[in-house]
C-alpha cells in the first residue's frame, strides 16, 4: 500500500479478483455498513469487505494481514461489545453468504456464515424441522452458534453447538478447511464454543429436530412478587420435563401489542415459556410452578410455530439502540442472591432493560465439559444484566445499573460467562469463561492461528 493510497483504494488495486464489495469511508453506503446493533459501539473501519463467497473471505484475510491492519469478522453484527467491527482495520463482512440448504430426509441444514436464525427457522419450519438458537431472530447464525448458543430448545435439544457436524472455515493462512469430528477434529472441538477465534466460518451444518408447532409466551407478576415467584421456579425448574424450557426475567411490558393496554410498562417479573409437546402435556408440566405463585398479571401461553416464538421480542430490541451487558454462570440461586434480584429487578433504568436467567440443564448436561470447548455444561443458568435504551443521553444509566447488579451477584455465580454476552472485560475474565479448556483452546489457537491474527474477539491467546 503506498504512503498516500487508503486502505480501501489499495484494495480495489490489489484485489482485482474480489467479488463482492470493498467499502470504504468515501463510500455511499460506508454510514449504513460499519453500524451495529449496539448503537454504543462508534467505530470507523478503514475496510469494510463484504464478501460473496470463501475465495473473497480469503482475499480480505490475506490483505489485511499484509498490510498489518487489524481484522474483525461481522456475521449478524449483534455483539454486544461490538467484536464485529474495529476502529481503522479491515471488517470482513459476511451478510451476502446466506445460501440455506434444508434436507427434510436427512434433518439436516446447511447455513451461509451471513444467514440470521430468523432465515434459518423460516426454511426449516417448513418442514417440522429446527435447531436450537436464541431468543431473537435477528441474531447471526455465526456469532451466536460460536459462542455456543443458549435458547428456547436448550432443554430439550441441547446448546446449537452440539447440532453442528461441521464448519467450513477459512483459517488465518488464507486456506479453507473442513472441520468436523472426522477432519480437524480439534479445531472442531474450539470452534464449538470459542467464538471466532479460530478463522472465519463460512459456512455450519446443523442437525434439525422435530419441532413444529410449540406452546409458549410469557407469564407475567407483578414484580412485587418477585421473591416469591422466583423462589418457587429455582426449585422447579431444574425438575422439570426436558420438553419445557422457561427463561427468568425482569422486564416492563412492552407498550403495545399484543400485551394489554392496562399492564402496559408495568414493571413484571415472569417466565418465558417454550414447550415442544401439546398445550395439555405443556399445561402438566407448568402447573407445580403456576399452582404454587400468586395469579398473574397475564399468562400470554398459545400454541405457535416455533418461528414465532423465536422473533416475538424483534420488535422491542430492533437494531439501533444503547446496550450495555454483563453476565454469569449460576449454580445455584440462594435466599441471598432472590432478595437482589427482586432489588434490583424493581429499579429498571429503562422500559427495555431486563435481566434474563436462561436454563443450562436438560440435554445440554448430556455432554461432558471437556467435550467441547463450552466449559460450563455443570452450570444451571446462565444469567444476563442488561441495560437497554434509545437515548445515548441514558447509557450512563443503564451501563452503571447493569454493573451494580452483576457486581452485586457474581459473588453468587460459578466464576465465568456466557461469551457471548460479555463485554470488553480483559483476559482473566475470558480464561474464567472457559476454566479446564483454556489451555487445550490456546493450543489449538497457536496451530490454527499462531499470530492471533482473529484476535478482536473474547480473545484467546495462543500457547507458547
Amino acid at each position: 500500500m503506498s504512503t498516500t493510497a487508503s486502505p480501501v483504494q489499495a484494495a480495489r488495486e490489489e484485489l482485482t479478483a474480489f467479488q463482492g464489495e470493498l467499502i470504504g469511508p468515501g463510500s455511499n453506503d460506508y454510514e449504513q455498513a460499519r453500524a451495529v446493533f449496539n448503537a454504543m459501539i462508534d467505530r470507523r473501519p478503514a475496510l469494510i469487505a463484504r464478501c460473496a463467497g470463501v475465495d473473497d473471505v480469503s482475499s480480505a484475510i490475506g490483505f489485511a494481514r499484509e498490510h498489518g491492519l487489524a481484522l474483525a469478522v461481522r456475521s449478524g453484527g449483534h455483539n454486544g461489545a461490538g467484536l464485529g467491527t474495529c476502529q481503522d482495520g479491515v471488517v470482513v463482512d459476511l451478510s451476502p453468504l446466506r445460501q440455506i440448504e434444508v434436507d427434510p430426509d436427512g434433518r439436516t441444514v446447511r447455513v451461509g456464515g451471513g444467514c440470521t436464525w430468523g432465515e434459518v427457522d423460516r426454511a426449516t419450519g417448513e418442514h417440522g424441522l429446527a435447531t436450537p438458537s436464541g431468543i431473537i431472530s435477528t441474531t447471526g447464525v455465526g456469532g451466536l452458534t460460536l459462542g455456543g448458543g443458549l435458547g428456547h430448545l436448550t432443554r430439550r435439544f441441547g446448546l446449537t453447538i452440539d447440532n453442528l457436524l461441521e464448519a467450513e472455515v477459512v483459517l488465518a493462512s488464507g486456506e479453507t478447511v473442513r472441520a468436523a469430528e472426522d477432519e480437524h477434529p480439534d479445531l472442531f472441538w474450539a470452534l464449538r464454543g470459542g467464538g471466532g477465534n479460530f478463522g472465519v466460518v463460512t459456512s455450519f451444518l446443523f442437525r434439525l429436530n422435530e419441532v413444529g408447532t410449540i406452546f409458549g409466551g410469557p407469564t407475567f407478576w407483578p414484580v412485587e412478587d418477585a421473591t416469591e415467584v422466583m423462589s418457587v421456579y429455582r426449585d422447579f425448574l431444574p425438575g422439570a420435563p426436558r420438553e419445557l424450557n422457561g427463561f427468568f426475567a425482569f422486564a416492563q411490558v412492552p407498550p403495545g401489542p399484543p400485551f394489554p393496554e392496562e399492564i402496559h410498562l408495568r414493571e413484571v417479573c415472569g417466565v418465558v415459556w417454550c414447550h415442544t409437546g401439546s398445550e395439555e402435556q405443556a399445561g402438566r408440566a407448568m402447573a407445580p410452578l403456576l399452582d404454587n405463585v400468586p395469579a398473574p398479571l397475564m399468562h400470554g401461553v398459545q400454541s405457535m410455530p416455533h418461528a414465532m416464538l423465536q422473533s416475538a421480542f424483534d420488535g422491542v430490541y430492533s437494531p439501533g439502540d444503547q446496550w450495555y451487558w454483563r453476565a454469569d454462570f449460576v449454580n445455584e440461586i440462594p435466599d441471598e442472591a432472590v432478595g437482589l434480584h427482586a432489588r434490583f429487578g424493581s429499579q429498571l433504568p429503562s422500559w427495555k432493560s431486563t435481566m434474563h436467567m436462561y436454563p443450562v440443564d436438560g440435554a445440554a448436561q448430556d455432554v461432558d465439559s471437556s467435550a467441547t470447548a463450552w466449559a460450563y455444561r455443570d452450570a444451571t443458568w446462565g444469567s444476563v444484566f442488561v441495560g437497554v435504551d434509545p437515548d445515548p443521553a441514558n447509557a450512563d444509566a443503564i451501563s452503571r445499573w447493569t454493573v451494580d447488579y452483576h457486581e452485586a451477584l457474581h459473588p453468587y455465580s460459578a466464576g465465568g460467562a456466557y461469551v457471548n454476552m460479555m463485554m470488553d472485560e480483559g483476559q482473566e475474565r475470558v480464561r474464567a469463561s472457559y476454566r479446564g479448556n483454556y489451555d487445550r483452546l490456546a493450543e489449538v489457537k497457536r496451530t490454527y492461528d499462531p499470530d492471533n491474527v482473529f484476535r478482536i474477539n473474547q480473545n484467546i491467546r495462543p500457547a507458547g
